[in-house]
Parts: structure tokens; sequence; C-alpha cells
């Protein structure tokens, strides 16, 4: 957290420094300026009238919306909170903690200031929450620059067109849903199909020069898990972790995202290549319907209010080229069930510009990554991929599919060896298409080493 009256610079696109340094976000010096009875300048202050769930109502004139807020009761530590809506002079506050102390006719002080993040490489290699603090206990992070958490996506016309592929050590995506570099991928499925093993993998394997990493919403065991089983010690190196968990307000989880896109921002603009993962975009989603409903935004499709599918492409749209670097996106989202038509993922994937779908039914079978080859597609993969590429992964989708389109037949034993030439083929290779297909999570592979194995596959065919 950054007020504008200070000497830290605050980071356009083009970015500027400052001698000062702070720690992200770090809400520590608005705290200590209260306890000195030397508040910065301040633009108006009011009074709490009602909070009803995970909104405070207060009289507080001339506040605009995003601006932070701080609620001061007597004699306890300031909550923070944020105007996220108004009706006349009364605002609607979501507060960034715990609310248990706060009670009728409790000061509001309107600090003018809006959500920053502080950026450098200082931050490579360590864990945050969604308002910047280290959370890794190896000490306080000091930056130079700060961003805004929100931020305008580039400009459609500013945007560098992609054309160069950006391996992810994945077989199954290289070879079948080549990425290229400033693509934003959908990661679909429904939990424990391992969507988290998947993106580790990523983050270890891929060849982005940095690695943003956001867990939104996540169990608070799992977040040592992801990052000692998943992202390990080698893919730490050269990431950042934005952690908020699932018991924490809305507001932070909906931070956790902003706060990450924000940082591989920074990146992007020093001329880097960065991989940006978000577990999940369907939390962030949920947190913002929290809020809406909180406020009396009637529901839409799904129970969810309109203002969430327009934070939707704000947030997904940030991602991609520009002149200067790139950031290459997965975002998870998480299905209730893998036949149900969801509305959320459905707009999600149409933002996209590209979608890997994970079976349950490969899982079970101990078939990871479980990337369904033919629900999964890659809208850019054609563009950057080269042709004798392009051939070798149609003719092994094409196997996989034959086979799957007559799995019944052959598992029942209805199929007569010698009735159709393809489908003979098909159930020829298809233990060799999986035995490329599946990757040890500890595993990774060399990008051209992959496209030779799948060449090789093919010319071996029965």
């Amino acid at each position: 957290m950054a007020p504008s009256n200070s000497t830290k610079k605050t980071a356009s696109k083009k970015g500027t420094a400052s001698s000062r340094r702070r720690n992200l976000l770090d809400l520590q010096p608005f705290y200590d300026k209260l306890e000195q009875g030397n508040p910065f300048p301040v633009t108006m202050r009011g009074r709490v009238k009602k909070i009803t769930g995970m909104v405070i109502n207060a009289r507080l004139p001339n506040a605009r919306i995003g601006e932070l807020c701080t609620i001061e009761p007597p004699g306890r530590k300031p909550v923070f909170a944020q105007v996220v809506g108004f009706d006349d002079e009364d605002v609607f506050l979501t507060p960034l903690d715990p609310v248990h102390q706060i009670g009728p006719k409790t000061a509001v002080v309107n600090r003018g200031e809006v959500l920053q993040v502080g950026v450098g490489p200082e931050l490579l290699g360590r864990v945050v929450d969604s308002l910047g603090k280290p959370i890794d206990k190896r000490g306080p992070i000091d930056t130079a620059l700060v961003y805004p958490v929100r931020q305008v996506a580039p400009s459609a016309m500013k945007r560098r067109r992609i054309s160069k592929i950006l391996p992810v050590g994945v077989r199954a995506i290289d070879t079948m849903l080549t990425v290229g570099e400033g693509q934003r991928i959908g990661v679909f499925s429904t939990a424990g199909v391992g969507k988290s093993s998947l993106l580790g993998m990523i983050a270890r394997n891929s060849t982005a020069d940095v690695n943003v990493v956001a867990l939104v919403g996540e169990r608070g065991r799992e977040v040592l898990d992801f990052l000692e089983d998943n992202l390990g010690d080698e893919g730490l190196k050269r990431s950042i972790v934005v952690v908020s968990t699932s018991n924490e307000p809305p507001l932070r989880r909906i931070m956790a995202a902003y706060t990450a896109t924000a940082i591989a921002e920074y990146f992007r603009d020093q001329g880097q290549s960065v991989m940006l993962l978000m577990d999940s975009v369907t939390r962030f989603a949920r947190a913002m319907r929290e809020i809406a409903l909180s406020v009396g935004e009637p529901p839409a499709r799904q129970g969810y209010p309109p203002s969430v599918f327009a934070a939707l492409p704000e947030l997904l749209e940030r991602a991609g080229n520009t002149d200067k670097g790139s950031i290459t996106a997965f975002y998870t989202i998480l299905l209730s069930t893998e036949q149900i038509e969801d509305p959320l993922g459905e707009e999600i994937r149409a933002i996209l510009d590209g979608h890997l779908y994970l079976s349950s039914r490969l899982s079970q079978v101990q078939h990871f990554p479980a990337i369904d080859l033919l629900k999964s597609n890659s809208r850019l993969m054609d563009k950057v991929a080269s042709e004798a590429h392009n051939s070798a992964a149609e003719d092994i989708r094409k196997l996989w599919a034959v086979y799957e389109e007559n799995r019944d037949l052959i598992s029942i034993g209805a199929y007569k060896r010698g009735s159709d030439p393809l489908i003979d083929e098909a159930i020829g290779m298809r233990t060799k298409i999986a035995d490329f297909l599946i990757q040890r999570q500890n595993e990774a592979a060399d990008f051209e080493d992959t496209l030779q194995l799948a060449q090789q596959l093919l010319d071996r065919r029965d």
C-alpha cells in the first residue's frame, strides 16, 4: 500500500523510481501515522450506519469508487476498507480485515488513495499475501516502484501479435496444444483432477523468464503443499507467489488476482517473458459475487450479478503481449461437473485464447496430466507451430478420436479386428500415444526432443 502524497513514486506503464523504499502494499505506515497523531491529509470523515453481510454502509460525502478508507473504532486498530458503491452520500465499503470491533457511528475516514503494489526484482522467490506483505518468514521486501493493482488493459493497437512458441515443458501441451508467447489459456476441471500439479509443472519447466503465481481462495493447508510438492525450490527461484486463502474477506481474494496481475505487468514492462498462473478465476468471481450481492445487485446467470461478467474481461485482458514484453497466462476454472454447462466457464472460455479440459476419467486411470485432447483447443497453434508440427498433432489427435468414438465397442469385445483399418490402427497406437502423453510431475520435457518423439511415434505405426 502506498499513499499518493508520499515521496515514493507511482509507476505508470513507463514507470519512475524514487530513492525511498517501502514494503509492497504495506499498511504499517498508515497505522504509524495514526498512532503518532499525524495523519496524512484526508478527504472527508463520516460515520458507520450499518453492516450487512460483507458490506459496511457509511455516511461519507465525496467518496469515489476504489478509494481506500479507514474505519477507526476507539482504542482499536483501524480497519481498512475500499469503496465499492454509493447511494447519494451513503457509501458501501468492503473491509480488508475482520470487522468484529466496529459498531454504530464508528468513525470512517476517506484516505483518498487507491491500492498499489510494490514491484521490483526483489520479489523473486518470495511468497506474499493479497496485499503484498511477505508471509514466508524471510524478512521484509523493499521495492523502488509501485504499480496500481487495477490498470487498464493494453490497447488493441499496441499489442504485439502472437507469433512465437512458448514451450511449457509438458509434452501433451507442447505437442498437441502448443502455446504462443502472450497467449491466455483456461484450464477447466472438476476438483481433484490435477490442476495444481499441472500448474506446478508449467512453472518449473516453461521457458518464461519469470513466473507469477496467484493462489486465490485456496484452502490454507494446500498452500504449503503447492509450494513444496508442485512448485518446488527450482520453480520458486524464478517465481513470485501471491496467496489469499478461503477464510479471508472477499476483497482480499479479489485483490490477490489484481495484485498478481500488476506484478506480472511490471516484469512485462521490463521486457521480460512472464508466465502468469492463476488458481482460480472461479474463486475470484465468487468473491466478486459475494460483494455484489451484499450491496444489493440482482443476480443474473447462475446467481452471478452482471458486474462479475464485466470484471472478467477487465482482469483477463490485462495479460498478453505489448511492444515491451509478454504475459502468457494460464487461468484455472472450477467446474461442478463435466457434463453440465457452466455459464461462468463459458464466459471465460469466450474471452481466452484456448482451453484445456482435464478429465476425471483419465485421472482415475492415472493418466497425468489428465488433459482431454478432444475437448481442448489452442486457438493459436496453427499460427505459431510449423506445418510439420501441426500435421503430426492432427494425425495423433485423429487416431485418439477414432479410438474414443469406438471405446465402448472395443472394451466389450464387440469390435472385430479387420472390420475397419482406421480403427485397427487406432487400437494399435492407443497405448503408444498414451505412454507419450503421460508425464511424471517431476519430469521435464525439452521442446525439440518432444517433437522428435511425436514424429517417431507416428513413424512406428502398426
